[in-house]
């Protein structure tokens, strides 16, 4: 009897753990909606708006009491009064927003704000007195954030007693359900003194005005500084609509260092100051806004309403605190000769995105609030869709464009019609009798290169359709073609770009000096590549072999800025380069990669200001990496060199996801064998080409995916539904093991995927599971009363044992759950498809029923081989 009551509890348990098993997640998903609702329309932070830090430190919560704004493009404004009377100082900001509801926030010292209401509309103004700004918060901008020993003076006779929080909601349709914002920021503050003390310089015009259709208007600010030394470290800048670019600089023995440039269309934020910049005694303090009158049909002055302008650049500095001046103002030109020495950046307006346009500040004008998030999404959906399918890349051995008699091929590009454009040396060879020490060609008298060097092949055939370049290069060397059809090419023996159209008879642009290297803004010296923003026009040159560096210019060729150093001994650093070898413009996340070759490794930066974003580099790179191209959607190419002598790393083509940097395929070709593969273009049927400069060839390579699929990973299981050209489904279950982190991460998420196709149901799988367990304890049952009746109570042990046995076969080999494949496997007629191999890692592995050992996983595929580990 006692044995029949330990196999009933034990099959209570089972029954137990198994119901739980669904129940839990089911009970905390409603848990978390109760916990969730219950703190929907509450402030936190609210309740206790001072917290204790400290005998000497406090934090100070100042949000929103709950506001639901009526209309987009609403600036709503609260004050709270500092707590205490004495000296205190602001040291640090924790803003408390989502971009999805604020568009901005700024944050106001003064003695008396503008209203004594719990929140007011801001047209009413910020303070009736002289108000400082502390702290600005933007979305897709940096924070604030203020170096260490440096604090906003508050409190006692000479800082502010109050503080004005104005919010600026840009587009209101997250507020539909009706729901109240308590957007802020949280200061934390110390009665400690600080030994630098933080200010605000403001540089401002009052005079200018801008003539209607005027396509440029500057208006400059310039005073003397004659104070104690301030150091630099954030800027902010404003205009209102006309407003194209601001910039400002310290002059100092007639030396332009530029403190920032932005351009007023951007986020109201401070942006750190990139390099430090002091000032002294007698600098001179400059400014530039530059304005464009067309579309006006009156003048347009400075002041406060949407229809007027302003030009403001505000500096944020810090002083010793025996020296500081809370605030201070410019608002003369004191030397307007001196702007005609300005550094050339400053007349060039900043490109901007049409999504990043955003509202400017402080002036309820009729334009929409376009969001940046919404774009990145975007790519991430489509790159998620390209990313699900799964594929091969192989070459297209049926493509004769392999047997093209041509030169060294260095570049590839595809021009708007999709067909393919390759750039070639004709007769020309680029070996070490080409230059000398000081990298000046030496081969100027074969001329320039007399074959067309530019062909335009159908892609699918390779039947030469057009040929241009013919006595215009000397050595080429890169290709890219921008949204308009034009060829932007490089020459490392001219040390030159040129832009040609598609005649390709003389060039529309040229940058550089003919045969003269050098790494000023208007030399290069072997230039490798060229990039164009399909957006904005901007141009990129990775320039090059003799020069580590890339260089921005406008759509005129003004130069704009550049980045990049060489590479120290050790490992190279972000931004350092050793020959930066080909460009891939990603569009979709306002980034450009570059091949750093000789390091062997990808680096992406962004387009706007040469920021370091990432760095790309596998063990199968090998030491060097020649190309890179990048398809819309999330997919990245590119093609390493030839492995050094001892080396094992192969030459071959990679497929990687651009957003982890992974890579996805390798591919070789069939016929003949990569030398130098020297660049990669693909396109956004994934079909890529390859050009060699050893082997004088192009490969093509398509994908070899068949049919469309799309996968859905969750804890360790991938569920693949395949749409065949019949519209029949089937459903894979594929066991993939995951790191022990993303094991952990899965434990928090569904477990079982249905898929509508297999019709297989929660209610299905509850079945399954239970209807055994009922069955079985009922057999039992009956055993026990069978044996009970026919044999006595004496042949009790042997029923524990064969109980035992039967339960043992039910938890598997290990005791650690209920095999249920097999068990179901063992009734006459029952199928095992659908769950032969669902499995998760670390489950027991099924047992042979003929033999008693244990086995592989029936059907199982030979794991996947390890993904090179990024270094």
């Amino acid at each position: 009897m006692a044995g029949l009551v330990n196999n009933l509890l034990i099959l209570l348990l089972l029954f137990q753990n198994i119901c739980l098993g669904f129940r839990s997640p089911l009970s905390v998903f409603k848990r978390y909606k109760d916990t969730t609702r219950s703190l929907s329309s509450e402030c936190l932070g609210s309740e206790q708006p001072v917290i204790s830090l400290g005998l000497s430190d406090f934090a100070l919560d100042i949000r929103m009491p709950g506001v639901t704004p009526k209309q987009s493009d609403t600036y709503l404004c609260m004050s709270v009064r500092l707590p205490v009377d004495d000296e205190a100082y602001v040291v640090d900001f924790k803003p408390h927003a989502s971009m999805d509801t604020v568009h901005h926030m700024l944050l106001f010292g003064c003695n008396e704000p503008s209203s004594t209401e719990n929140y007011w509309d801001c047209d009413e103004g910020t303070c009736r007195d002289k108000s400082n700004i502390l702290y600005a918060w933007a979305r897709n901008a940096p924070p604030t954030r203020l170096p260490k020993g440096v604090g906003f003076r508050v409190g006692g006779e000479t800082g502010g007693r109050y503080f004005v929080l104005q919010v600026h909601y840009g587009d209101i349709s997250a507020f539909r359900d009706k729901h109240k914002d308590c957007s802020g920021v949280t200061l934390h503050l110390t009665h400690q003194k600080q030994p630098l003390i933080a200010g605000m310089y403001l540089m401002m015009s009052v005079n200018t005005v801008i003539p209607p259709g005027e396509k440029v208007v500057d208006a400059d600010i310039a005073c003397h500084y004659k104070r104690f030394p301030m150091h630099l470290f954030a800027y902010r800048v404003h205009t209102h609509r006309l407003g194209k670019v601001v910039s400002g600089y310290r002059v100092r023995n007639g030396q332009w260092t530029l403190i920032g440039r932005q351009s007023p269309q951007l986020p109201q934020a401070f942006y750190p100051v990139e390099h430090p910049v002091d000032v002294s005694y007698d600098d001179i303090l400059a400014a530039r806004c530059v304005f464009s009158g067309e579309g006006r049909t009156t003048e347009t002055h400075i002041g406060g309403t949407a229809n007027d302008e302003m030009c403001n650049f505000y500096i944020m500095y810090y002083m010793e605190a025996k020296h500081a001046v809370s605030y201070m103002t410019c608002t003369q030109n004191a030397n307007p000769e001196m702007f005609r020495n300005i550094p050339q950046e400053a007349n060039i307006p900043v490109p901007i995105k049409s999504d990043m346009l955003k509202m400017t500040h402080g002036h309820h004008e009729e334009t929409k609030d376009s969001d940046t998030s919404s774009l990145l999404q975007q790519a991430k959906k489509e790159e998620e869709e390209i990313l699900d399918q799964d594929f091969h890349i192989e070459e297209a051995v049926e493509w004769p464009g392999l047997d093209l008699k041509l030169g060294q091929v260095s570049g590839l590009a595809l021009d708007p019609e999709n067909n393919l454009v390759i750039f070639h040396r004709g007769d020309h060879v680029w070996d070490e009798n080409s230059f000398d020490s000081k990298f000046v060609y030496q081969q100027r008298g074969l001329g320039p290169i007399e074959q067309n060097t530019i062909l335009v092949l159908n892609p699918s055939n390779a039947k030469l359709l057009h040929s241009t370049g013919k006595s215009l290069f000397y050595l080429p060397h890169g290709l890219s073609i921008d949204k308009n059809g034009n060829y932007w090419v490089t020459d490392v023996a001219l040390h030159q770009v040129f832009k040609l159209g598609t005649e390709g008879k003389e060039p529309l642009l040229t940058l550089g000096v003919a045969l003269q290297p050098g790494s000023d803004k208007n030399h290069f010296c072997q230039p490798t590549d060229v990039a164009v923003d399909p957006i904005t026009g901007s141009i990129y040159v990775s320039d090059g072999y003799c020069n580590s560096r890339i260089i921005q210019f406008s759509p005129d060729g003004l130069y704009v800025m550049q980045w990049g150093e060489e590479s120290s001994l050790g490992r190279a650093r972000p931004g350092q380069f050793h020959i930066p070898h080909s460009l891939a413009l990603i569009p979709d996340f306002s980034q450009l990669c570059v091949a750093d070759r000789e390091n062997g490794r990808i680096q992406c930066f962004r387009l706007e200001t040469g920021e370091f974003t990432r760095e790309i580099k596998h063990k199968s790179f090998g030491r060097e990496l020649f190309a890179v191209s990048y398809v819309p959607g999330g997919l990245l190419f590119a093609v390493n060199g030839m492995p050094y002598p001892g080396e094992a790393e192969p030459v071959q083509g990679f497929v990687m996801n651009f957003s982890t940097g992974e890579i996805i395929d390798f591919f070789i070709p069939l016929r003949k064998s990569f030398e130098m593969p020297h660049d990669i273009v693909a396109s956004e049927d994934r079909t890529v080409f390859v050009g060699d400069v050893h082997a004088r060839a192009v490969w093509k390579f398509a994908s070899t995916e068949k049919v469309e699929h799309r996968s859905v990973k969750k804890a360790g299981i991938e569920v693949q539904e395949i749409k065949e050209s019949e519209a029949v489904a089937e459903v894979r279950l594929k066991n993939k093991p995951e790191s022990t982190h993303s094991l952990k991460d899965a434990d928090k998420q569904p477990l079982v995927q249905q898929a509508s196709s297999t019709g297989v149901s929660f209610v299905l799988i509850t079945t399954l599971l239970i209807i055994p367990v009922v069955v079985l304890l009922a057999i039992l049952i009956f055993i026990r009363w069978r044996k009970t009746t026919v044999y006595g109570a004496d042949e009790e042990h042997k029923l524990d044992s064969s109980s035992g046995r039967i339960l043992g076969r039910l938890r598997g080999k290990g005791g650690g759950g209920i095999n249920l494949g097999n068990f179901f496997a063992s009734h006459k007629g029952y199928s095992r498809k659908g769950f032969d191999r669902l499995s998760t890692e670390g489950s027991d592995q099924e047992k042979d029923e003929d033999d008693g050992t244990d086995s592989e996983e029936e059907c199982s595929a030979s794991p996947p081989p390890p993904t090179p580990s990024s270094s």
